[in-house]
């Protein structure tokens, strides 16, 4: 885990969004949180040095990767120290004095809200409305409205707005879970077995991807994800995310120094320890 006190870490979204209870995780409660409304203000946080790390979500075990942060990631200077996973929870959540019965209209994120169906379905007296984030919808609920209008959003969001949590779990999919990475302007240290991401692109010739892949193949070293995103100017062209499970000094090294001569390039994105094992001692319920 990344820790250190009065850290600034760099959020999408408001306090109590889903980045922000997995920030704790990383970096502890002694964290300094800057949030920002969208992930191209999160990088900029980083790279104008108004933050010391950045909590970006890369993956979502429901909807899948997030493009636009591989892009991000792949056009930005910064490396990758840590990750982790976290059980994305959605919670009821209303102002105080608040009842389910008597909600009419609850916000949220879109995608939180999707996650949501069943429930709206099953009261069908309740409007779904899109909000900007899952965790700004509870501070603009307490900031004003009245009992008739709810959140949903993570249980740490209504601990933080002082909000009353009226249902938990609502989400339809209990196996929903978002991957982050946490960015540094500078590498991490590493002792052994770690994981790493890489990305790199290869000459447009029949047998390069399989080629590529038997480097790590050949050696036993496992590949947790691939992932292909298109080249901006080289039409149905791509560069290749990949992350890998072993020691960089050894095997896995190896197998990166082999793709290093037969690629068109590549750039280590980071190695980090592996921290995808185990969910989080206390599940910090929120948004991606």
């Amino acid at each position: 885990m990344e820790r250190g006190a009065g850290l600034r870490v760099a959020i999408q979204g408001e306090p109590g969004a889903f980045s922000h209870a997995a920030a704790l995780v990383l970096v502890g409660e002694t964290l300094e949180l800057v949030p920002t409304p969208d992930f191209e203000a999160l990088f900029l946080a980083l790279s104008r040095e108004r933050a010391d790390r950045a909590l970006v979500p890369i993956e979502n075990t429901l909807t899948g990767s997030i493009h636009e942060n591989y892009d991000r990631l792949r056009a930005s200077p910064f490396h990758v120290i840590a990750e982790t996973r976290l059980r994305i929870r959605q919670c009821l959540i209303g102002r105080p004095g608040a009842t389910l019965g008597g909600l009419r209209r609850v916000a949220s994120h879109p995608v939180a809200l999707a996650q949501c169906r069943g429930f709206f379905a099953a009261h069908p007296e309740i409007q779904a409305v899109p909000a900007a984030d899952t965790a700004g919808s509870v501070k603009e609920l307490m900031n004003g409205g009245d009992a008739s209008s709810g959140a949903i959003a993570s249980e740490l969001a209504a601990e933080l707005y002082g909000a009353l949590l009226l249902q938990a779990d609502v989400e339809d999919d209990p196996e929903n879970h978002t991957r982050f990475l946490l960015l540094a302007r500078e590498p991490g240290r590493v002792e052994g077995s770690a994981k790493t991401s890489i990305v790199f692109t290869l000459e447009n010739r029949p047998g390069a991807l399989y080629a590529a892949l038997q480097a790590f193949a050949s050696r036993g070293v496992d590949l947790t994800k691939i992932e292909s995103r298109p080249l901006r100017g080289r039409p149905f062209e791509y560069a290749f995310y990949l992350d890998l499970v072993g020691d960089p000094e050894r095997e896995a090294g190896e197998a990166l120094a082999e793709l290093r001569r037969t690629s068109r390039d590549l750039r280590v994105l980071g190695s980090y320890p592996e921290g995808l094992k185990r969910d989080p001692a206390r599940s910090m319920k929120g948004e991606a």
